[in-house]
């Protein structure tokens, strides 16, 4: 029973470290990555980053957003905001009135020192953003935010309220 009480919480800590978590399926595409998507042609659903009214002041490089402030998708990165759309529009942003505000979830690591809502912290696995083929034609309501990767041009794709910019 001893050996039982020490090995399981063990096998635990090193599971929660290698974390590979799927969306909508049952298995990550390979061993480097940390979340991956539901993948299928007729796909329109992406990845909506979250929508804030002041940009947080000490972010982790490769933080994505949607600025209320000028209407833009941003990243993180070098101690500067980049644009990543042109002003968009947040007329269709709807509030989240829910009292659950929660502490956000960390994937691969058992702490992280960014802050958000959803943390991807490894060393060596990445996302697979979700899959779209030509999202300006097939995702009818697109969603002030929304990410993914366009596999007909083989582009990062955001949506800023407006138009979809695409990113090489």
């Amino acid at each position: 029973m001893k050996k039982t009480t020490l090995i399981l919480p063990l096998l635990i800590s090193f599971s929660t470290l290698s974390a590979q978590v799927s969306i909508g399926k049952n298995a990550v595409n390979g061993n480097n990555t940390i979340l991956d998507f539901y993948e299928d042609s007729t796909n329109i659903q992406g990845l909506i980053l979250s929508t804030v009214d002041i940009l947080p002041t000490t972010p982790a490089n490769g933080t994505f957003l949607f600025d209320k402030t000028d209407d833009k998708v941003k990243m993180y990165e070098n101690s500067a905001w980049v644009n990543l759309s042109d002003q968009g529009t947040e007329n269709n942003i709807v509030a989240n009135t829910s009292s659950d505000n929660g502490d956000g979830v960390i994937i691969g690591a058992q702490q992280s020192a960014a802050s958000g809502i959803l943390i991807l912290e490894a060393d060596d696995k990445a996302i697979i953003l979700p899959k779209i083929t030509k999202p300006e034609e097939n995702v009818p309501t697109p969603y002030p935010g929304m990410i993914c990767y366009d596999t007909a041009s083989k582009t990062m794709a955001v949506y800023d309220g407006k138009n979809w910019n695409y990113w090489k």
